[in-house]
């Protein structure tokens, strides 16, 4: 299956759940106290983070798409930090404050990217009323969200989960539910639960192999009126089990594992940011677990880019360079730019390709790092020059250039200009040779708007595609 990355900016998602504040001190360990036998941290930084639902909402803002929050807070200083650190990133928060408890907090101390020790903060708001969560999630509904995640850790926020699930399922949006405990009754009618293997196991009983997982959670599925469920395997990847369907099975795509803290908020943000953004099931796992397996190779709760996802899911594909789909190249230059490689672009028909355009080609290519040549089609080339052009049909011209030192990628366009391709590719620098002023030139507006710059390069003198081919003529 050739994954893509859904355009995650039409993502919106309802998050509700237990949302908590994580604080993270590092510092070096150099000596054992002589109190008692534990390390000395000497803590030199401190770090605070979304955690628990707070962190699914980050995931979701981190990817592009629009997240809203709700969830149970105390009247103190770590919500006022959340609110701080989740508005900054765009995330919409609709906390309900009570003033009789504490915002959940937990604090770890790190050296060396180990963890050695974690204090929790927490009064759990279980028997609190569940009705101001449901007024607030019944007003987000009312927007018409396509996607909500109930994410679980047993803190009291969802202590009326059966009643946001039918909300949400009235309001005609899917359920994705990140579960805790071995009671899935309470979960009855939810769209996908995504536990993990321990989860799983703690409710069906140990599973010999995947066969007897994928029954026992097919069961599940009948029994609790679910659609699916996403089980994260750790080192053995996921398994998406659906009634009617043959098992998704998804080998992990981990390198090294540092952390797995947060690991279960990342799947299911990926997951349903994916859904939201128009994604199949089977597409939207694969790219859950491509995400999984960058942020356990992190420390902490960890939120991933599509940056990061992009470059995870493709490492699997083959990109490369030469000639290129638009959606290939689009990629292609993301990861580029990541890198701090600078990103020139140009067009032209290059029909019969002669001495002017190779030094033309390595003059733009002297401008950055990589060079891009968008190519006129052939009927692109007859509308501009007459019939009996091109010479060279336009596959013939693209290998032409692909195989030139200066040149990196290759990709043909159909139109008079390449400005709609240019605007979607959206280049550092884009050329042209020739007599043209910048504001000319098809697609600058939309580079320079982008922060990019745009330069004219003069051609060769004496070199010219329609002077050869007379020449030609003339011989014969």
């Amino acid at each position: 299956m050739k994954i893509t990355l859904p355009e995650y900016e039409n993502a919106h998602v309802l998050v509700v759940g237990d949302v908590m504040l994580d604080r993270y001190w590092h510092g070096p360990t150099v000596r054992i106290s002589p109190e008692a036998p534990v390390p000395i941290v000497k803590v030199e930084e401190i770090e605070e983070r979304p955690g628990g639902a707070a962190n699914v909402a980050l995931n979701v803002a981190a990817l592009g798409g629009k997240a809203t929050l709700i969830g149970l807070v105390g009247d103190d200083e770590p919500a006022r930090a959340l609110v701080k650190g989740l508005q900054s990133v765009h995330v919409t928060t609709d906390f309900v404050t009570l003033s009789d408890f504490p915002t959940i907090t937990k604090l770890r101390v790190l050296s060396r990217h180990q963890q050695m020790l974690r204090l929790d903060f927490e009064e759990a708001f279980h028997d609190v009323d569940s009705a101001p969560i449901l007024q607030k999630m019944q007003a987000s509904l009312a927007q018409q969200m396509s996607v909500v995640i109930l994410s679980d850790y047993n803190k009291g926020s969802l202590a009326d989960v059966q009643a946001m699930i039918q909300l949400a399922k009235k309001a005609g949006a899917s359920v994705l539910v990140d579960p805790k405990g071995s009671d899935f009754e309470k979960y009855r009618g939810a769209t996908l639960l995504t536990p993990n293997l321990s989860e799983f196991e703690a409710v069906v009983g140990h599973c010999k192999n995947e066969q007897e997982l994928v029954e026992r959670g097919l069961a599940l599925i009948k029994k609790f009126d679910f659609q699916a469920l996403l089980v994260t395997r750790s080192e053995n990847g996921m398994t998406l089990i659906r009634a009617g369907q043959d098992a998704f099975h998804l080998p992990t795509q981990a390198q090294e594992v540092y952390d797995v803290t947060g690991a279960g908020d990342t799947v299911i943000s990926v997951l349903a940011s994916s859904l939201a953004a128009g994604s199949s099931f089977e597409h939207a796992c694969t790219l859950a677990n491509a995400a999984a397996g960058v942020v356990v190779g992190k420390i902490g709760t960890s939120t991933v880019n599509t940056i990061e996802l992009a470059n995870a899911v493709y490492s699997q594909q083959e990109i490369g360079f030469g000639v290129l789909s638009q959606e290939q190249l689009k990629l292609a230059v993301k990861l580029a730019q990541h890198r701090g490689e600078k990103v020139v672009m140009t067009n032209g028909c290059f029909d019969i390709l002669h001495a002017g355009h190779v030094s033309y080609l390595n003059t733009a290519r002297e401008q950055g790092q990589r060079l891009i040549v968008a190519v006129n089609s052939d009927q692109s080339v007859r509308n501009l020059k007459g019939e009996g052009r091109p010479v060279n049909p336009v596959d013939r011209r693209m290998a032409v250039l692909a195989g030139l030192g200066a040149v990196d990628w290759v990709i043909e366009f159909c139109e008079e200009t390449p400005q709609r391709l240019i605007a979607d590719i959206l280049p550092d620098l884009l050329v042209k040779g020739g007599d043209y002023k910048p504001e000319e030139i098809a697609g600058g507006a939309e580079v320079i708007a982008n922060g990019g710059e745009v330069r004219v390069l003069q051609f060769e003198e004496g070199c010219s595609t329609s002077e050869i081919i007379k020449t030609i003529r003339n011989e014969r």
